[in-house]
């Protein structure tokens, strides 16, 4: 019979069972409404109800700003000794997984599939490494693909779990805000980020402000009013992590330089180079590059390039381009020896 199948699969593929009578149950969710009857997990079980825990979520289209912020806020609330706790989804999950990892802490993923399938298939990699340390929850028996509707009910494990949720970035009618509605119905405490008031991609998330969200601009606001300890030697960590960051963004545009074969670009003559009203200054300077191997959307953003450093999140402002667009046209432009990079995710004229 099913059950019986379902014990089977459970043992060839290493995935534990959690019913309510065990003593290892979390109390934190067997107390709210509608707990789920039975757990899956892989990977190591944290001891929720003695330690803190907060669930990240977010959009998964999120912007740049939107995925640095919920990678160091994971980042530092894994230092604070937090359990960070997400969906698993692409985008503000994603990152909050990414930067508690970076700290070498052990991530929760609640899924709305079965553990054993990995949903999406870009985060294959990344499951691996929870696994290593944290570990993977699921209602849902093994084999349960991610169909859409689980993932809604899902949510309110993720705020079950947590003794507050943190909203990083979320547009309106998100799956994101119906976590956040679980929590408030779970008496948990509920923390958003302010971000663009022009950006559709953090109506949502704006609005929980308006509504009554706490305000959080980093990590240790979280632990200050869940009362966690912050450690002294939190700015020099996260300084640290940062430079990391920095080193292995420059190594990729190397590696990646060095994979595209090179052509020097057909000069032209003096008299062909005009200059613009504004100068050397204007972000219209471009005019001196030779543009013929670029293509349309490296060229719209390279427009929007100065002479001085800019935040790639400035340029995605001015854009017209989605941030992932503009993002790699930066990557292209610092590449081909346009533009330079530097660190904090700027950019210049070279």
């Amino acid at each position: 019979d099913l059950p019986r199948k379902i014990m089977r699969t459970c043992a060839d593929k290493d995935i534990r069972i959690l019913t309510m009578k065990d003593t290892t149950y979390p109390q934190k969710l067997a107390g709210i409404p509608d707990a789920p009857l039975v757990l899956y997990y892989k990977g190591r079980l944290p001891d929720f109800d003695s330690g803190w825990g907060v669930g990240i979520v977010g959009t998964r289209k999120a912007s740049a700003y939107g995925m640095d912020l919920a990678y160091h806020m994971a980042a530092d609330l894994a230092v604070c000794g937090v359990t960070v706790i997400s969906g698993g989804a692409s985008g503000i999950d994603t990152k909050a997984m990414e930067g508690a990892l970076a700290e070498g802490a052990a991530p929760v993923g609640v899924l709305g599939c079965g553990v054993d399938v990995v949903y999406p298939k870009s985060n294959l990699g990344l499951f691996r490494k929870v696994l290593e340390k944290g570990c993977l929850i699921s209602e849902y028996p093994p084999g349960t693909p991610g169909l859409a509707w689980n993932f809604p009910q899902r949510n309110r494990i993720i705020s079950g779990l947590a003794d507050g949720i943190l909203v990083v970035e979320a547009p309106e009618r998100s799956g994101a805000l119906i976590t956040a509605e679980y929590a408030v119905e779970q008496g948990r405490e509920l923390f958003a980020v302010p971000a663009n008031l022009s950006s559709a991609s953090a109506a949502g998330s704006n609005d929980l402000l308006r509504k009554g969200a706490k305000v959080v601009l980093e990590g240790q606001d979280i632990a200050r009013y869940l009362n966690v300890p912050i450690p002294a030697d939190l700015s020099r960590r996260r300084a640290a992590r940062e430079a990391a960051r920095e080193e292995l963004f420059r190594e990729e545009l190397v590696s990646q330089k060095r994979s595209i074969p090179q052509r020097k670009l057909p000069e032209k003559p003096e008299a062909d180079k005009k200059d613009v009203d504004n100068g050397d200054k204007s972000p219209y300077s471009v005019s001196r590059c030779d543009l013929s191997g670029l293509s349309q959307q490296e060229q719209a953003v390279l427009a929007l390039l100065t002479p001085e450093p800019v935040s790639a999140d400035v340029i995605i402002d001015r854009s017209d381009l989605a941030s992932g667009v503009v993002l790699s046209a930066l990557t292209m432009l610092a590449m081909k020896g346009v533009a330079q990079s530097h660190p904090g995710r700027q950019f210049s004229l070279k």
